[in-house]
C-alpha cells in the first residue's frame, strides 16, 4: 500500500499512540504541522478509503490496519526497485558506503546476514 508523507504523519499518530479519535489527531497535527482541523479530516478519509485505517464507533475512533513494519517493507521494496534495478544488495552497498560503521554495527549486520542464510 502506497502512503504519501500527509498519509504517513496520520498513520505515525496511530502506531505512537494507539486507536485515537479523529478530534485528537487533528489536535496533534494541529500541534506539530500546522495543519486545520479540515485538513487532517481529509487525509484520514484518504487513509480510511485505501484501508489503512478504519473508523470505530462512537467517537470516530481511528485504528491502524496496517502496521509500520507493512509499510515499511513495502517502501524498501519500493526504493530498491525504483533506484537499485530490484538489486537489494546494491542498496546495502550504497548505505554503507555512507557511513564508517562502528564494529559493533558491523556484528549486528553480520548476524543478520547469518540469520537470513
Amino acid at each position: 500500500m502506497k502512503l504519501f508523507d500527509s498519509e504517513l504523519n496520520i498513520m505515525e499518530i496511530l502506531w505512537r499512540e494507539g486507536d485515537t479519535t479523529a478530534k485528537r489527531i487533528a489536535e496533534i497535527t494541529k500541534e506539530t504541522i500546522g495543519w486545520s482541523k479540515t485538513t487532517t479530516y481529509t487525509i484520514i478519509k484518504k487513509c480510511l478509503d485505501k484501508g489503512a485505517i478504519e473508523r470505530q464507533e462512537p467517537n470516530f475512533v481511528c485504528r491502524a490496519v496496517v502496521s509500520q513494519e507493512q509499510v515499511q517493507q513495502y517502501e524498501t521494496t519500493e526504493l530498491i526497485n525504483k533506484m537499485y534495478n530490484g538489486a537489494p544488495d546494491r542498496l546495502i552497498a550504497s548505505l554503507l558506503g555512507q557511513k564508517r560503521l562502528t564494529s559493533e554495527e558491523i556484528s549486528r549486520l553480520k548476524q543478520l546476514i547469518e540469520r537470513l542464510e
